[in-house]
C-alpha cells in the first residue's frame, strides 16, 4: 500500500496554532465570503506596493523604481473591484509619498508621475466597466471572442449535395469582428433554408442587436412554416425605437432545384440564368421587419437549372452616397457578370471587395449555384 504524504503542518504545531484566537480570525477572514479573492489580491497588492515604496527609498530607487506602481495599478484595475481599488491606489500615493519625504520630488520625475496618473484613470475605468458587467479580470473580453466565434459558425452554410456549390462573404464595417449582418440557416433531409438579415446601423452599433436576433431568427428557422411572419411579429412585440431590420429567406429543394424566395425591405436577390447568361431580380416584396402588426410578403417562386445560381446580399453591396439604389444594382449586376468565366467560387470576394470599395458599410453575400 502506498503511504500517505506528510502533512504540510505537523498534527502537533497545527493543534496549537488553531489555538491561537488571533490566527484563527485571520484565517477566517481570509476565506470568508465570496469576496475572499477580492480581498486577499488587495491586500497581496498593498504590500506590494508599501513593500516597493520602501526598497526604493531605503535599498536602491534604480532597481526599486516607482515605474513599478504602473504595473501593480494595471493588475488592480483588471483584476480588483472598484472600492478595492481606491484602497490600492491610497497605499500607492502613500508609497509616493514616502519616496518623495526620504528622498526628495527629483526622485519622483514628471514623466513617472504622468504616465502613473494616466495608468490610475485607466485602471479606475476598466474597474468601473466590469463592475457594471458583473465579470473578473478579462472575462468580459472571453465572452466578446466567444460571441465572435458562435457569428462565425452561424455563418457556415450547412454541407450541401455534391450536385451543388455555395460561398459566404461578410464583411463588417471598419474591420470589426460584429456588424449588423448576419445569416441563419439549416438543412433537414433535401430542404435547404436560409435567412439573410440587416440589421440597422452598421459596425459594432449594431452588433449587439444582431447577436441578440441571431439566436432568435435561428430558433425560428426550420420551426415554423411563415418564417419571416413570425420574425416580424417577434419584432413588433419589442420596444419602439430598436431601429428597423431587413431579412430575405429562401427555402431550396436540393433534389428538384426548386426554390421560394420571401423578402422584408430587403435588396431583391438576383438570379443568373444560365440558359440566356444573364442575371435576372427576383420580384419577392415585403413590409421592413417590426413596422406592421401583420406582415404581407409576395413571394417569387422558380427553379434552379444546371448552371443557374442565387445571389442574396445586403445593401452595404449597392447603396453609395449620393447614388441611388437602383444605379448601384445595376453596378452590382455588372460586376457579377466576371463571376461566370472565373467561376462562383473564386469570384465572390473579389466581387464583395470590389462593390464595397470607397465605403465603410456591412457588407454580406451569398452565392448558391446548381454546376
Amino acid at each position: 500500500m502506498s503511504s500517505r504524504p506528510a502533512p504540510l503542518i505537523p498534527p502537533r504545531l497545527r493543534a496549537i496554532l488553531v489555538r491561537i484566537p488571533f490566527l484563527v480570525r485571520i484565517v477566517r477572514f481570509l476565506r470568508r465570503g465570496p469576496l475572499a479573492r477580492d480581498r486577499n489580491l488587495l491586500i497581496t497588492l498593498s504590500l506590494l506596493t508599501l513593500t516597493l515604496g520602501f526598497l526604493s527609498a531605503r535599498v536602491s530607487s534604480e532597481w526599486f523604481s516607482p515605474s513599478l506602481f504602473i504595473l501593480v495599478t494595471l493588475v488592480g484595475g483588471l483584476q480588483l473591484r472598484l472600492r478595492s481599488l481606491a484602497v490600492l491606489l491610497c497605499s500607492e500615493f502613500v508609497a509616493l509619498g514616502t519616496i518623495a519625504v526620504l528622498l526628495g520630488p527629483r526622485h519622483l520625475t514628471p514623466g513617472t508621475l504622468v504616465t502613473l496618473g494616466f495608468t490610475m484613470v485607466l485602471a479606475v475605468l476598466m474597474a468601473r466597466t466590469r463592475g457594471v458587467l458583473g465579470v473578473q479580470g478579462l472575462r468580459g473580453d472571453v465572452m466578446l471572442l466567444e460571441l465572435r466565434d458562435r457569428l462565425k459558425r452561424q455563418g457556415d452554410l450547412p454541407a450541401l449535395r455534391k450536385d451543388w456549390g455555395s460561398k459566404v462573404v461578410l464583411k463588417q464595417a471598419g474591420g470589426s469582428s460584429f456588424g449588423g449582418d448576419f445569416l441563419v440557416s439549416t438543412r433537414n433531409g433535401d430542404i435547404l433554408e436560409i435567412a439573410l438579415v440587416d440589421v440597422s446601423g452598421k459596425g459594432v452599433d449594431a452588433g449587439t442587436r444582431a447577436l441578440m436576433l441571431s439566436g432568435t431568427f435561428g430558433g425560428l428557422l426550420g420551426s415554423v412554416d411563415a418564417f419571416l411572419p413570425a420574425c416580424n411579429a417577434y419584432l413588433h412585440r419589442q420596444p419602439e425605437g430598436e431601429g428597423f431590420v431587413t431579412a430575405v429567406h429562401l427555402r431550396l429543394d436540393l433534389s428538384t432545384g426548386a426554390y421560394q424566395i420571401t423578402s422584408a425591405g430587403h435588396p431583391p436577390v438576383v438570379k443568373f440564368d444560365a440558359g440566356t447568361g444573364t442575371w435576372q431580380v427576383s420580384a419577392a416584396k415585403g413590409v421592413v421587419l417590426g413596422v406592421v402588426p401583420d406582415l404581407h410578403c409576395e413571394p417569387d417562386n422558380g427553379v434552379l437549372h444546371k448552371g443557374d445560381a442565387l445571389m442574396l446580399y445586403t445593401d452595404g453591396l449597392i447603396e453609395q452616397p449620393g447614388r441611388d439604389i437602383d444605379s448601384g444594382l445595376d453596378r452590382l449586376l455588372g460586376e457579377a457578370e466576371r463571376l461566370v468565366p472565373s467561376g462562383f467560387l473564386s469570384g465572390a470576394r473579389p466581387l464583395v471587395d470590389s462593390m464595397s470599395a470607397g465605403h465603410n458599410d456591412d457588407c454580406a453575400l451569398i452565392l448558391i449555384w446548381r454546376p
